[in-house]
This record gives C-alpha cells, structure tokens and sequence, in this order.
C-alpha cells in the first residue's frame, strides 16, 4: 500500500478551506480523512472514521477545547468540514470516570456537547477518539488487517506482525466498553503507533495529519506483507452444469422468490432491487467446493452485518434449459434461509429479554455458482453498497483461506451489531416514496414525453431506465435522474431484448413498462406509399409489441405481476386527415392494450394507456405548431390551447398521467386522457 500524501494537496486544501473560514487542522483531517475513504481497500460506505483535536469558539467568544470527529452518514471519500462535527472535548474525556455508560446517554451526552446543535451526531466510536491523547486519530476496516486477524489464531499473527508497533485488543463491540479498553491498553503502552481490534479494523495516531496517515498506510503494509507470504491455492472448484443460463434470466427470477407478499391478491409486494457482479476473483469463491463453509462463516468485520445480513443465501447453479429446477430448488433455499434466520433471532433475542424487534429475514446477497453474485437492497443504491461489501468478503475470505482458516466474530457479537439500535440509525429508515423498489422502464426516453416520464417516475422513487434510439440522448436524460441508460431500437426485436436483459443485469427485472416511442407519419390514406405505411406500423404498432412482450417475458419470471403502460394518442379514436399512417397503427395499439389486459390480467399484470393531444414534443414540433396555427388564423398558444379548458398540454402533464396509471393497482384495460378536453378523442 502507497501513501498518496502530496505537500501540494495538503497546501492546496488548506488554502481552500481557509477561503470558507477553516483552519489548517480542519484542512488537513479533510485532505487525510479523504485519502482514507477513497481507497476501498480501507473504507467502505460509512465504514471507518477520523478526528482531529483542535480550537474553537463558542457562543461567547471564548476558545475551547474541541474534538472533531466524523459524523454519522458522511462518506470518508466525500467529506467536507460539516461532516466532521465538533464538540465540547472536556466533558467527553470526563467520561472515562465512569464506570459504565449506557448507549443511550452516551449518544445524549455527546449531542449534547456538539457546538452546533444542527450538526449530524458525532461518530458512535466518539470516545475513543476523545479518549487517547493524539491531535489525529485515524480508523480503518482495511481488508488486509481483517484478513490477518479473522483467523483462529489471529491474535498470535498480529503480534507477530506488528512485534510492539501495535496494541492488540480482542474484538469488543463499539462503543464505551471498548473506548475505555483502548485508553487504559495505551496508557500501558504510550509509545505505539496504532491499536489492531481483532476481527475489526485498525487505528492508528499521530500529532500530525500526516504522521496518523503513513502510520496506517505503514501498518496495512505490514498486513499486506504477511498475507503475501506462504500462501495457498484456495478454493477448489466444484463440478458446474455444462451449460449455464445466463444472469439475466437468472435475476427476475430471484428477485421475485425475495419479494414479500404484502397483499398477493392485490398485487403488493415489498420488492427488492438486485445489482449483479462478476469477476475471476468472484467466480474463484463462488465456485469453490467448500462455499457452504467459508461463506457462512459470517460478516468479515461486523460492522457490515446491516446492509449484508449476517450470511448470503447460496442457491445452485442454473442449468441452461432448465430454469423452472432452478427456481423451484432456489425457492425452498431461500425459505430455509428466513427459517435460519428467524431461529438466528430467536436464540440471540433472548439475551435481551425478547425487547428487540425482528428484521426481515430476506438475504442482501446472493451466491450464484458459475455465475457470480447478486446483492440486494431497496434500492439501487443500497443494492450497490451490499455488492461493494459482498466483494469486500471475496478478498477478505480468500486472502484469510490462503494463509490460514477464515473465522470472523460469532453468532452473538453480530447480532448485537445488527440489531444495535445505533447501527441501524445508519440506514436512515424513513418514509418510502409511492414507486420506490419498482424497476420502470422508459422508452423513447431521450427527449418529450419520453424524458419527462423518466424524470416523474425517478421522482416517485422508483429506479429508472432510459431507453431511446438515440444513446447520448438517453445517456443525458438518465444522468439528470439519476438513472440507468440503453441504446434502444424498438423495431428491433433482437435490440429490444439486449436492452431488457441490460435492465434485468442492472436492476433485477421490471415492474413497470412505459412503451413510449413512436414517430407521426402523414399522407393522405389513399395515395400514401406503402413503405411508408409499414414503417409507421413498425415502430407504432410492432414496436410497441416488442417492449411488451419482453417486458412481460421478465414480470412472469419474476411473478410479482407488473404494469404495461401504452402512449396510444388521440389519433386511436379520432384520426385526423391526412394523418392515416399515424392512427391505423394507434389504433391497432389500442386493441393490443387491451389483450395485454385480457391475456395477462390472471398474472397481476395490468395494462393501461394514455390518449394525449397537441403536446409539444417530438411528435407535434415547433415547425408543425406554427404550419398548423397558421393554417387556421389562431395564435400558437390558442392552437395549442384548442381544447375544452383552453390550457396547453404540456409534457410533464402526460407523464403524470402514466404515474397515476402505474399507481392505480386495480385498472386494467383503461385509456386516460390528457388533452385538455377533446369530445371526439372521449373513449368512454
């Protein structure tokens, strides 16, 4: 491991900092605590923290003594002053007199004492970082210190590593208990540079930024040397079918086995969203003989108990052709595993007189042999911080099984991790949005109503993916969101199917289709050539057909059911002269709307339209806009307008119009009508 320190960046953040009115100590516990949590092999998601000990003023002017240290929920990688709250350091250190200390008024204590009282709470490992004497105190959960420790034999290992550089402590859980071991562990040892805690992590200290940081990238190198020596081939490798189905065809089908049935006769699920990952190092674990073994041996530092649950869920390896074996034996694993877990709960929850509250049983990953592996959350992103974390334990486990044996801490200490009211903070539970763990797919979603309906459903919370023709386009719409992005040709059957599978790598499946893409061709129906007939009813009719069957070809796999959303236009009951090539296959649209409805509404799979009108976009430009206004004597805005309301259908009103569809759990076969007011467009 290489310092990255440069006296360049360390000036250049001061003078930066000292710009918004910070002092160089505050400048350079930024600058270091950033180089720590850009390095993954250090710090992951929330993991680790840092302090600094410095000077501030208080409401009276007075100059104090203050400890900053790492809030909660600040990313090491991104943080900025605000994320290093300051508090009150006398009081903090006082609190080593006690003889014990309940989280609680620890918690209390420390909010109490922070000198902005807007400011996120202070770290839960707050006291030992006030306890020990240092100006800088860095902590880290490098995968190299884990590796070497999560042995049977780890505490010999580290002493042989670190021969008095470090003090080793055995694993004590964060918080007072383990603060107070720490001082009195370095009280007897006042010259060592850091404190290695068994099957936890690392500190490391120093009067300056600087010296705390090479002493931890120093004191991982050490690890790093020793798991380097006299290591092993691990992982020999089980026998696999000799043909696999692919990932894609793989994730609708866990995604629906790890759905919770809310209501199953109305179609609520809690749902999760996947994210698939994949590398030689994966496959080497995955596909080893004893993953049954080394991969339930639990977390590799406890801390990641919360977002991956104390083990994954292993299921077998799909053969190809043979996916309904694979579902069925995938489904009776996973019922097994939420059986484990509630007897997991059960035994631990006795310890603490039945008071906690269980968490769901369902796995955050999931081991594919042959494949990989899918992690899990209720988003996105939290999907992407369980798959970061599950290849965090492919490098720990295996470095570990080269040198040794992997054995993390038990049963008993993850859950008191898992089910610690202050870790769970962690994960900010709060009220989810109407759309969130669905899975939305867009197309034409480059621009118009196809880019606004991106924009409302990301709104709504759900997970997003942009689909258009035109790549860049829907790569622009889908990074404005927040979204994921696929070139898109609907006409293309084989294109429409590449692009659904991406979705299915990315996010798991889909839940919600919204068939956006079309294109108005015009002639008069008599003398319009015939190509031009077969191109508009290409992308206007069998386009829509393509994103439908695939999108139903994933919500059967997953069978959580499903919502098919149709851009019909007025033109299906109203044509409009010389407007034959756009309506004939609108009008087809409608009907095949409907079958959706009549074929595919046993299987929880709705299918609803919308029918718009004059709406400024792709299809209605600014040049068709003026031609026709001006064609009729009107103003623009009165042709637009032209309708019973006499207001101007935009295309955020379109959009919202398909959320409300994709909300209405009990509609099927329904077109609704945004325009304004159109007697002759009415359906019903």
């Amino acid at each position: 491991m290489q310092s990255r320190w440069s006296d360049a960046d360390a000036k250049a953040a001061i003078e930066t900092y000292a710009a918004q009115g910070h002092g160089a100590d505050m400048a350079l516990r930024v600058y270091t605590t950033r180089l720590l949590g850009g390095d993954p092999a250090l710090v992951l998601h929330g993991g680790g923290n840092t302090s600094v000990k410095t000077a501030a003023r208080d409401i009276f002017g007075d100059e104090i003594d203050v400890l900053c240290v790492k809030g909660s929920g600040w990313d090491m990688a991104k943080i900025e002053p605000p994320g290093l709250p300051a508090v009150r350091l006398e009081p903090i250190k006082r609190l080593y007199q006690l003889e014990k200390l309940s989280d609680e008024d620890m918690v209390n204590v420390q909010r109490l004492n922070l000198l902005d009282s807007a400011a996120p709470n202070p770290s839960v490992e707050t006291l030992f970082h006030a306890f020990l004497p240092h100006k800088f105190v860095d902590h880290t959960h490098a995968n190299a210190v884990v590796a070497l420790t999560d042995q049977p034999d780890g505490e010999a290992l580290a002493r042989e590593v670190y021969d008095g550089r470090c003090v080793i402590l055995p694993y004590i859980m964060p918080g007072f208990a383990l603060a107070k071991a720490m001082k009195t562990a370095f009280d007897q040892h006042p010259k060592v540079e850091g404190i290695v805690l068994l099957k936890h992590g690392i500190f490391s200290m120093g009067e300056s930024a600087r010296e705390a940081y090479e002493r931890m990238i120093a004191l991982v190198t050490l690890a790093e040397q020793r798991l380097a020596r006299n290591r092993r081939n691990v992982f020999v490798p089980a026998k696999l079918p000799a043909a696999l189905a692919p990932p894609a065809e793989v994730a609708p089908i866990l995604r629906g086995l790890a759905a919770e049935p809310l209501d199953a006769r109305d179609g609520v699920f809690r749902r999760m969203v996947l994210a698939f990952r994949s590398s030689p190092a994966i496959l080497n674990f995955v596909n080893g003989e004893e993953l049954a073994r080394y991969s339930q041996a639990g977390t590799v530092t406890p801390d990641h108990v919360i977002r991956t649950k104390p083990k994954p869920l292993i299921v077998p390896a799909p053969e190809g052709g043979r996916l309904d074996a694979f579902k069925a034996a995938a489904k009776a694993m996973l019922e097994a595993y939420a059986r484990d877990y509630r007897a997991y709960y059960e035994r631990n929850n006795t310890r603490f007189g039945g008071k906690k509250k269980p968490l769901d049983p369902i796995p955050r990953l999931v081991l594919v042999p042959g494949l990989g592996l899918f992690a899990m959350g209720a988003s996105a992103k939290d999907a992407a911080v369980a798959g970061d974390l599950a290849e965090c334990m492919v490098d720990v486990v295996t470095a570990a099984e080269a040198i040794g044996r992997f054995q993390p801490v038990g049963e008993a200490d993850l859950f008191d991790v898992e089910y610690w009211s202050l870790e769970q903070a962690k994960l900010g539970k709060g009220t989810e949005k109407p759309l969130q763990r669905q899975v939305a797919v867009i197309t034409g979603g480059g621009s118009g109503i196809g880019a606004a309906t991106a924009a409302a459903f990301a709104r709504e919370g759900a997970e997003v993916a942009v689909l258009d023709r035109d790549e860049a386009a829907a790569k622009a719409v889908a990074a404005r969101i927040g979204g994921f992005s696929a070139a898109c040709d609907v006409t293309d059957a084989g294109s429409v199917r590449r692009a659904f599978d991406a979705v299915a790598l990315r996010f798991g499946g889909v839940d919600i289709a919204v068939s956006n893409a079309g294109a108005a061709w015009q002639g008069r129906i008599g003398d319009v050539d015939e190509k031009v007939l077969r191109r508009s009813f290409e992308l206007n009719f069998f386009g829509h057909q393509n994103v439908a069957q695939n999108a139903v070809r994933l919500m059967r796999a997953q069978g959580t059911g499903g919502c098919l959303l149709f851009n019909v236009s007025k033109q299906a009951v109203n044509p409009g002269k010389d407007f034959g090539p756009y309506g004939l296959p609108k009008a087809a649209l409608l009907f095949l709307l409907r079958q959706y409805a009549l074929d595919h509404g046993a299987e929880g799979i709705r299918s609803n339209g919308v029918n718009a009108d004059r709406v400024r976009t792709g299809l209605l430009t600014d040049e068709m806009v003026k031609s026709r206004s001006a064609a009729r004597g009107v103003s623009e805005h009165d042709y637009m307008a032209g309708n019973l309301l006499k207001r101007e259908v935009k295309a955020d009103d379109v959009a919202q119009a398909f959320v409300s569809l994709a909300l209405a759990n009990k509609t099927t076969g329904a077109v609704l009508t945004v325009d304004g007011g159109n007697i002759e467009a009415a359906l019903r």
